[in-house]
């Protein structure tokens, strides 16, 4: 046996004897009374304070003796209380929970865990869920070359020292995304302390002056049964793509060849080019994630110093103890990361275009849906009748002037008996006739097993290669309701035809061209056509649009799918059709496998623009608060496309197709991203830790004590309502009579005076106060919107804050308000 094989197997005896030992044992996150690192303040015997006050711009230093002594004292706690309580080998701690929560992950059974839920001390005790993975062009799109980049010193300067996060499914390192080959050195940052672990194949790390960090987390994964050391890399490495996919929209080298089968797609590049990535793997092949471990890697980047934490990653469901969206290990981390001062990004989620699909709900994190941007890869195929037939494709065209005869898949197949193999697929080249196929166009059909994933564009066009056809036209016969159909670089012409009618159009010209005799059998092929180019994408104006796939609001603030006092998502970014970078062993796409690019579509992809654009913000307002980056990247955003009409969704039409609605803020929360705005925003809107304890506090359902066992912080502060949270939205999801809410805003640029008007749809009458302001350089003002309730609809009513200063600064802040009678 290879050392890999004997690691396997004894894995598996550890497992097997792990479950015979504690019976049907699962993970649980315990949370215990005392302060985590970033908010304890004294009064322990022998340790002094490590928190930082919340308005400083100062950062924890995770190296002082202050801070690892203390640190030290909550896990031997940890350690001790477990101890206690179990006998030793009837437990096993995964992982000690120290800087952002104070808590442990273990592995026990139900009825040690419900032993631990009545032990002094222990607040919380949560069975671990499940996360999943929720990707150029798009730095031309937002004009970052001419419009952002050239402040910061250029692209070989943009984002410069700046540490992002990616909690993800690791990183392949030796791709040009990620090289220091072509590039000015890079110094150390000597405020990050992560560390780079060493590939056990290889004995090489993964860090090279871009890459600083790079560590993975799996200790839940492997207790689970779940993890695969033959695929899954017991080191950062990625197995999948998402994670060097996702790292390169972000902070991918600039102008990156992007070549597929011999043809190049143009150049990549991350947001903020010059940037440093972190990673800290918690995501893996098949099964995503589990919330212990992503918790863990969460803690560690937030200890390590890094600035900017991407997530494209969500919950595939509650926690199984979990009343409150807000109230969660995992939001609960995240609350304290941006107590820390790091900038969080996560993808809103990819259930739409239905509502209440989202992932990411609490106001601390920028909740990212997607946006379709201005490329689109359209193809079109010319039958020997005349028509022309539109399809999506990317890939070369045949021979000019020439056409080629179609051959179907099920007539041409070695034997009838393989019919069990869905031939028509066309993913088996052994079971069709060479001979036939040879020189000709290879006509396949798009069956459910490409939507389940069993079968891929990519294999067709390898079928299609090795049986010698000069292409493949692969038809829609029957549309499952919301498929979406992406085009897939392939060497040689291709077309998928999605409009179902057109498919038919296309099998009639066949079936009629195509004589056979009286069982059936073709006697001679002779319907004929030719395949389009489609190498190079057709830009249109009507974008951005928000994506199909996108998660939309309602936000909810608990599992009853209660509706939230809190807009999100908060903003679209580019998230459909991303060319980013893709580790060849990745096998999540099976279009890409192999390849060292892909272009993909998710919120996953839309997050990390945001995550990118953020870290070009803290390059140039180091002092700027998370939720003042927030704000910058809102107020600024647009609600218009390119042919400046408002925004709008795809959306499915009655008869399941898709078709586009006018958006609203549910879709796109503030709107569209706009960095060159965004960089010199004029106002901001601040919140701390104390504001978001407060938008808990004052939250209805939600109980002090659980707010207590999750923040350790008492509701001594309150907002009055969750609405009046400082935060550059407006939502009243029961809007009764009249409400005043208050907004306070901070000039961040020169002295300017500010006119601030409101619109509100005619079910609600709104009025602003005062109706201008002057505001100093740094100097604060406070302004009024006083919302009544015309005529109670039972539906949402959407409007808007226009704040315009004269010097041109422009603020926009959304309104949401559904009005009731008394």
């Amino acid at each position: 046996m290879s050392n890999k094989e004997l690691t396997s197997s004894f894995i598996v005896v550890i497992l097997l004897f792990n479950l015979v030992i504690l019976g049907k044992a699962e993970i649980y996150i315990v949370t215990v009374e005392g302060e985590p690192v970033i908010s304890y303040k004294g009064g322990i015997n022998g340790f002094e304070a490590t928190a930082v006050e919340s308005d400083s711009d100062e950062k924890i230093d995770v190296s002082s003796e202050l801070v690892i002594s203390y640190s030290r004292h909550l896990e031997k706690k940890h350690d001790m209380l477990l101890g206690m309580m179990f006998d030793r080998g009837t437990y096993k701690k995964l992982y000690s929970y120290r800087h952002l929560i104070n808590g442990f992950a273990v592995h026990i059974s139900p009825e040690q865990a419900e032993t631990l839920r009545g032990a002094p001390g222990v607040k919380s005790v949560e069975k671990d869920w499940k996360v999943r993975r929720l990707t150029t062009h798009t730095p031309q799109f937002l004009g970052l070359p001419t419009g952002v980049w050239p402040t910061g010193g250029g692209f070989d300067r943009a984002g410069e020292d700046i540490v992002i996060a990616f909690v993800d499914s690791g990183i392949y390192p030796h791709h040009p995304s990620f090289s220091t080959h072509n590039t000015e050195p890079y110094g150390p940052v000597l405020r990050y302390r992560g560390k780079c672990e060493v590939d056990p194949d290889t004995k090489r790390d993964f860090c090279n002056g871009k890459i600083v960090g790079a560590q993975h987390f799996a200790e839940a994964a492997k207790m689970a049964g779940a993890f695969n050391p033959g695929i899954d890399f017991d080191s950062p490495l990625d197995g999948d793509g998402h994670g060097s996919h996702t790292a390169a929209i972000a902070a991918g080298n600039n102008g990156v060849p992007v070549r597929m089968h011999g043809f190049e797609y143009g150049r990549a590049s991350g947001m903020a080019p010059r940037a440093r990535i972190a990673v800290y793997k918690a995501l893996y092949r098949i099964f995503g994630g589990f919330v212990a471990d992503v918790v863990a890697a969460i803690d560690q980047a937030v200890h390590d110093g890094v600035d900017v934490l991407n997530l494209s990653v969500g919950p595939n469901s509650p926690g199984a103890a979990t009343k409150t969206t807000f109230l969660n290990p995992f939001d609960t981390a995240l609350l304290s990361a941006v107590k820390a001062g790091v900038f969080v990004a996560q993808a809103a989620g990819n259930g739409g275009p239905f509502p209440k699909t989202l992932l990411s709900y609490s106001p601390w994190i920028a909740s990212v849906a997607a946006a379709v941007d201005d490329r689109t890869y359209k193809n079109h195929l010319t039958l020997g009748n005349g028509k022309i037939l539109a399809g999506i494709g990317l890939s070369p065209a045949t021979h000019a002037n020439r056409t080629f005869t179609f051959v179907a898949a099920n007539d041409v197949l070695l034997d009838s008996s393989v019919t069990k193999y869905s031939p028509c697929d066309c993913q088996r080249p052994e079971v069709l006739n060479k001979n036939l196929v040879a020189g000709n166009i290879l006509l396949c059909g798009y069956s459910f097993n490409f939507v389940s994933g069993t079968a891929s564009i990519k294999r067709v066009s390898e079928t299609s290669k090795i049986l010698g056809a000069v292409g493949f036209v692969l038809a829609v016969e029957n549309a499952s309701p919301g498929t979406k159909y992406d085009p897939v670089p392939v060497g040689i012409p291709g077309i998928l035809i999605t409009d179902v009618s057109k498919s038919m159009e296309l099998i009639d010209y066949y079936n009629i061209s195509t004589p056979r005799d009286w069982t059936g059998r073709v006697k001679n092929f002779k319907a004929v056509g030719s395949i389009g180019e489609s190498l190079k994408p057709i830009l249109h104006k009507s974008a951005p649009q928000v994506a199909l796939f996108s998660a939309r609001g309602p936000n909810i603030k608990d599992y009853s799918f209660q509706d939230a006092d809190l807009l999100k998502p908060d903003i679209l970014a580019p998230g459909s059709l991303i060319w980013s970078a893709w580790a060849p062993n990745g096998t999540d796409e099976a279009d890409y496998a192999g390849e060292e690019f892909a272009m993909i579509s998710g919120t996953s992809m839309a997050a990390p623009h945001i995550a990118g654009i953020a870290a070009l913000l803290k390059q140039k307002h180091p002092h700027w608060s998370p939720a003042a980056i927030k704000s910058a990247l809102m107020t600024t955003s647009t609600t218009l496309d390119r042919t400046e009409r408002p925004l709008q969704a795809q959306q499915f039409s009655e008869s399941g197709t898709m078709s586009l609605v006018p958006a609203t803020p549910f879709d796109f929360g503030s709107g569209h991203v706009n960095p060159r705005a965004a960089l010199d925003p004029g106002l901001i809107f601040d919140a701390g830790y104390e504001d978001y304890i407060g938008f808990l506090c004052t939250t209805p359902g939600i109980d002090a004590h659980e707010i207590r066992n999750y923040t350790n912080s008492p509701c001594n502060y309150t907002l009055g309502h969750p609405w009046n949270l400082n935060i550059p939205s407006i939502t009243i999801s029961h809007l009764m009579g009249t409400q005043t809410v208050t907004r306070t805003v901070t000039n961040v640029a020169k002295e300017e005076t500010y006119v601030i008007t409101g619109r509100m749809a005619p079910a609600i009458a709104i009025d602003t106060n005062p109706p201008a302001m002057t505001l100093r350089p740094g100097a604060s003002g406070k302004f009024s919107v006083t919302l009544t309730v015309r005529s109670a609809t039972g539906a949402y009513s959407f409007g808007e804050i226009l704040m315009k200063g004269s010097r041109g600064h422009k603020a926009r802040i959304p309104i949401v308000a559904m009005g009731f009678d008394r």
